[in-house]
């Protein structure tokens, strides 16, 4: 398994930008839940293979096991952590993309420290940041400092969800996060649709439609 590493930041750290920070998102997809972001600042330098994050890798490719054992380590051995989180109405108003950029900046204010230069996850940036910055196509796969931004991100989201799931039980949040599965799409066909789902995705759209018509019909 290839591994992301440290040559983005250390190019950065040599030109003077002390405080680099990695930004990555989680949960543009699923069709229920919010998305959420986290930002990571590592110490200048620092050796990851002796501070226990060697195996830090695209949270994606980490089990959910490998990521709960990460997540106290990176905060433990990061200068600060940030996390944003946007809602489904939030969602719905400005469209996903924009949202997932809304808990980037988000995630960026909630760091103690004010980056010198931010590492993007994906093709864009921010478009409020004030912050000298990159955006990483696949960052999560090439710099080690948003792979651990993606790990905090999906982490914490993951809870979010399993939290709802304890409410709404009948939709597997707790296993698909809101994902669009069988089991999800079957749901929300059974139990329609909740407070916490994405009016403005086309599942959720359909179902919608289809308690409308019932309703009518009766």
């Amino acid at each position: 398994m290839l591994y992301p590493d440290l040559h983005l930041e250390s190019a950065l750290w040599a030109e003077d930008y002390h405080l680099v920070c990695g930004v990555d998102e989680a949960g543009r997809g699923p069709l229920a839940g919010p998305v959420v972001a986290a930002a990571v600042i590592f110490p200048p330098y620092i050796d990851l293979n002796s501070q226990g994050l060697e195996s830090l890798n695209d949270s994606k490719k980490l089990t959910p096991a490998k990521r709960e054992k990460l997540l106290p380590i990176i905060h433990k051995k990061a200068i600060t952590v940030g996390v944003g989180t946007v809602s489904p109405r939030q969602i719905d108003e400005i469209n996903i993309r924009m949202a997932s950029l809304l808990a980037m900046e988000l995630a960026i204010k909630d760091l103690s420290s004010s980056p010198d230069y931010v590492l993007v996850d994906g093709r864009d940036i921010p478009y409020d940041l004030k912050i000298k910055s990159s955006a990483v196509i696949s960052g999560d796969a090439i710099s080690s400092t948003i792979a651990a931004a993606s790990v905090v991100a999906k982490v914490n989201r993951d809870k979010i969800m399993a939290e709802l799931a304890r409410h709404f039980p009948d939709y597997g949040w707790q296993r698909n996060q809101g994902y669009p599965t069988k089991e999800h799409r079957e749901a929300l066909k059974n139990h329609g649709v909740t407070e916490h789902h994405r009016y403005s995705f086309t599942p959720v759209k359909l179902a919608m439609a289809a308690e409308k018509e019932v309703v009518e019909g009766e």
